[in-house]
């Protein structure tokens, strides 16, 4: 009986734990993948960490940055399961996210529904930015939220 070699699956996961791990030995920053790429550096970021869709164009130079086979990269074009944390996390940074939402979600809330009426805010059509202001006191993380407002419909 002849053993059967099986080649082992890839998945997104196992793609965007080998594209951190390129970025790592390459000495890369998401500012210049991004340039390389094609897109904003919050865009491509999310993008390469699985949570967005590239184009096939877009793919093509992610594998030849990190050395992917064009099975991984394919993996690169594909819809992503998004979001994928089912429990509030506990990396310090990302929980603070989360404290925000928790301590100032239900004004947020308050002044966009008094601004706006009835609806939400679209994670869709969507843009972030992130940037460093310097500060006396401490640098300061400056983190904008861009999303187009989507009423509920009335039927």
């Amino acid at each position: 009986m002849t053993a059967m070699l099986s080649t082992p699956a890839i998945g997104r996961a196992a793609v965007t734990e080998k594209i951190v791990a390129a970025k790592l030995a390459k000495d890369l920053n998401w500012t210049a993948i991004a340039e390389e790429i094609g897109g904003s550096k919050e865009w491509v970021t999310c993008a390469l960490l699985g949570q967005m869709q590239l184009s096939t164009e877009q793919a093509d130079k992610a594998a030849a940055l990190f050395g992917l086979t064009p099975a991984e990269a394919k993996w690169l074009t594909k819809v992503p399961n998004r979001g994928g944390q089912p429990t509030v996390p506990t990396d310090p940074l990302l929980y603070r996210f989360y404290e925000i939402i928790q301590v100032y979600g239900p004004a947020m809330k308050e002044l966009i529904e008094e601004e706006f009426g009835d609806g939400i805010m679209s994670a869709i059509d969507f843009s972030t930015d992130i940037k460093r202001a310097e500060d006396p006191k401490g640098d300061r993380v400056i983190v904008t939220l861009s999303g187009k407002f989507l009423h509920y419909k009335h039927y």
